[in-house]
């Protein structure tokens, strides 16, 4: 992520195979380009991109989780079998998904390769603009999980055409498309390929399930059966229960009450005048002019002021932001100057490098003549439409409350117009009374060379050219929500609900209608408008409207989440941070529900972050993350309907340092005490799936609680990990819970260990 940003995620390409090694944060890297900028542009404007088929697999997966062997003479039971649960509901209505079914058992051959072959290059102009010759850049490759031992396979299928973006020939099919021309005739295929490493090939390829973390060394009656079921799911790209069984909205939504302003519920528009298909009317119909600590600093306010050049008082920053915008751009240099004019002081410290090669070097002339023709005309009308748009004031959604804010699409796009243009007063420094707020003003995402801004700024102005040719009809909820009562963990009688874990896919596409997990940083967006490029960041581009959550949403706490409702996404992508590129337009068909908001629903919350793997096992951080996942996925008086699925992936992992396997099952257990499904998605981490669909068979099987389940983690942090003299404990979480619960509880156990036939392993536990 970017200074002072720190990211759950790091660049797949980046990751050491040592897994003692302790991984870089991406907050490390500078804003230099990595490899020469002309050989990374892109055909951007002139037709969807390149498609890639070797489908771009994010990593959000922590350090490398080996097993160290059984040093202690513990014996590991092997994986139990996996199967579907055959105990299936369906959502109340009975209705099935719209979409596409979850990947069913179809495995595609697969040709293994010791080292990757150079891709052709290929040239995928649709326009009939001329090119700024530049050659295109060969395909990216992604590597998987490192903890997986599989850590550098992509895996590549029929669906890998998909990337992140639905179809190739979309209507909207470019951000300038008032010039391109329309069809697909002229893809090409790359030929499927899976790149391997040495282990990967002996594992997958030989169909061997040595690779198994989880299936090591047990002298179990059951061993050869188990071997040969694991082997049985090598080929497998999902386990568990089938997708299109858990739960979605709008199928699983909570009637809705009549929308209205409400103590704990500001609602910026005229609530009675709410129509499907038409804009909404803001409330008040006069601008409300508010300057205090509990609400937004608006640019608009008459007590945004600007020292006068002469020392002679001081003027409207307003009016200079009105005369400075209106003058008209030319050239990416106008922008610049126009922005500068009313933030004088930042002058000489303000980089305007990204935006001006994204005009220099990227665009061509007829798609410079719209942007600043058309585009960024209309971008400086929204934005000072601020006092006719935004009218009511908007409240600071600070620590510690829990309340929700309401706005129209319409005001987010204004809003965001004016954190392009960098309008928000007091919003530059960390000095300020926002030092504790996210960064709203877009300046940082000018700055610098790196090829990440290029496609960030694509990406953006895909969202501006939308929203100012038509104007969005819809609203969005923002809600701060605190956990003040956490769940007795220790005595919970809950069992684990069902969960559908696959490597391929994508929480954004194959989670619609689920509660999708951003993997946050307590400063929501983390590095959006600065060089960071991973899960969360990503989404925030591809669902702009998020990134409005940074003018008014103070750092997350401890027992704090930020749950946003109604968000379109508006652009499709391919790849991860260094290899994200920005891909064309996306139409959003997600159905609205009676408050006229999309049924998108994003919980961003923010994982610890750890130096030393074994640090997480401390029963102190285990609670904290169990809490802050409950705080998340828990809903008030949410009984009268199951509640949708919580579509998730390796939370907290990467550069975050989190283990994968403990993450998992930290999600499982915060999902089932508040009633929900699972879909998890490990990023093309096909091993990962396996043991998490293993240990979720089996401890359902057995009908473990989640109170016999904490007990175990607690056990394996006094037992393995406290007096641990090397960086990993010799016996895996997984390896010591199979045994845990399979052997016969001692006389001195607590009583949830006996009940569950759970073993504390040891007569000296405590």
């Amino acid at each position: 992520m970017d200074e002072g940003m720190d990211s759950q995620e790091i660049n797949p390409a980046t990751i050491s195979s040592n897994v003692a090694a302790e991984v870089k944060p991406e907050g490390a890297e500078n804003d230099d380009p990595k490899t020469n900028l002309t050989d990374e542009k892109d055909e951007l404007f002139c037709g969807p991109q390149r498609k890639d088929t070797t489908k771009d697999c994010d990593d959000a997966a922590s350090q490398t989780s080996v097993d160290c062997g059984s040093a202690s003479g513990l014996d590991e039971p092997v994986l139990a079998a996996s199967k579907s649960d055959t105990a299936q509901t369906h959502c109340s209505n009975g209705q099935k998904s719209k979409r596409s079914s979850s990947p069913g058992y179809n495995p595609v051959k697969t040709t293994c390769a010791a080292a990757p072959s150079s891709n052709p290059k290929l040239t995928l102009c649709l326009s009939d603009s001329p090119r700024k010759g530049v050659s295109t850049p060969t395909s990216d490759v992604e590597m998987l999980s490192p903890d997986s031992p599989v850590s550098k396979t992509m895996f590549v299928d029929s669906s890998a055409g998909k990337d992140h973006d639905g179809g190739a020939c979309a209507e909207d099919s470019e951000l300038f498309d008032k010039y391109s021309d329309s069809g697909c005739s002229a893809k090409e295929e790359v030929p499927l390929v899976a790149i391997r490493s040495e282990d990967a090939e002996k594992a997958e390829c030989s169909g061997s399930s040595d690779m198994s973390q989880e299936a090591i060394g047990s002298p179990s009656v059951a061993f050869s059966e188990s071997v040969s079921l694991v082997s049985h799911d090598m080929d497998r790209r999902w386990l568990g229960t089938p997708i299109d069984e858990l739960n979605r909205m709008p199928q699983c939504a909570p009637p809705l009450s009549h929308l209205k302003a409400m103590h704990n519920h500001t609602v910026t528009v005229r609530t009675d005048l709410l129509r499907e298909g038409e804009v909404p009317v803001s409330y008040p119909s006069k601008f409300k002019d508010v300057w205090e600590d509990v609400s937004v600093k608006m640019p608009c306010s008459e007590k945004n002021l600007f020292p006068m050049e002469d020392g002679g008082g001081f003027q409207s920053r307003w009016e200079l932001i009105h005369t400075s915008l209106q003058g008209g751009f030319k050239s990416s240099l106008d922008v610049r100057d126009a922005i500068l004019r009313y933030n004088i002081t930042h002058a000489k410290k303000w980089d305007f490098t990204a935006l001006n090669l994204l005009c220099t070097e990227y665009l061509v002339h007829p798609e410079l003549q719209l942007l600043f023709d058309d585009i960024l005309p209309a971008m400086v009308d929204l934005a000072l439409n601020a006092p006719v748009l935004c009218t009511m004031a908007i409240p600071l959604l600070k620590s510690r409350m829990n309340h929700s804010l309401t706005l129209s699409q319409e005001q987010i796009g204004c809003l965001l117009a004016n954190a392009f243009f960098c309008t928000f007063p007091r919003r530059n420094s960390r000095k300020s009374e926002y030092c504790n707020y996210p960064e709203i003003n877009f300046y940082r995402l000018f700055e610098g060379s790196s090829p990440r801004k290029i496609e960030k700024l694509k990406t953006l102005l895909c969202y501006f050219r939308r929203v100012t040719q038509t104007k969005p009809t819809g609203l969005v909820t923002f809600t701060r929500q605190t956990l003040n009562t956490p769940p007795n963990w220790e005595s919970s009688e809950t069992l684990l609900k069902r969960l559908h874990i696959t490597c391929e896919g994508t929480i954004e596409d194959d989670g619609y209608g689920m509660l999708q997990v951003d993997f946050a940083n307590r400063l929501v967006g983390g590095g959006v408008t600065g060089h960071g490029l991973v899960q969360e960041e990503i989404r925030f581009l591809i669902n702009p409207e998020l990134i409005v959550s940074r003018l008014f949403t103070e750092a997350l706490e401890y027992n704090e989440c930020l749950i946003v409702t109604g968000t379109e996404q508006y652009s499709k992508y391919s790849g991860y941070a260094e290899s994200y590129k920005w891909k064309d337009s996306h139409k959003d068909e997600t159905a609205r529900d009676d408050w006229q908001r999309r049924c998108t629903e994003i919980v961003a919350i923010d994982a610890l972050k750890f130096r030393h793997f074994l640090e997480q096992f401390l029963p102190e951080k285990m609670v904290r993350e169990l809490n802050k996942a409950y705080c998340g996925f828990f809903r008030h008086n949410a009984d009268s309907k199951p509640l949708s699925a919580v579509a998730t992936g390796n939370w907290g992992c990467g550069a975050f340092g989190g283990d994968t396997r403990l993450k998992a099952l930290i999600q499982l257990m915060a999902a089932a005490e508040a009633g929900r499904d699972v879909a998890y998605f490990t990023f093309g981490d096909a091993q990962l799936m396996r043991d998490v669909n293993g240990i979720h068979t089996f401890l359902t099987e057995r009908q473990v609680t989640v109170g016999r389940l904490y007990y175990l983690l607690n056990q394996y942090s006094s037992l393995m990990c406290k007096n641990c003299r090397t960086t990993r404990p010799d016996v895996s979480l997984y390896g010591f819970i199979y045994k845990g619960v399979s052997s016969p509880a001692p006389a001195d156990a607590p009583d949830s260990a006996k009940d569950s036939g759970t073993s504390s392993l040891t007569s000296d536990s405590h």
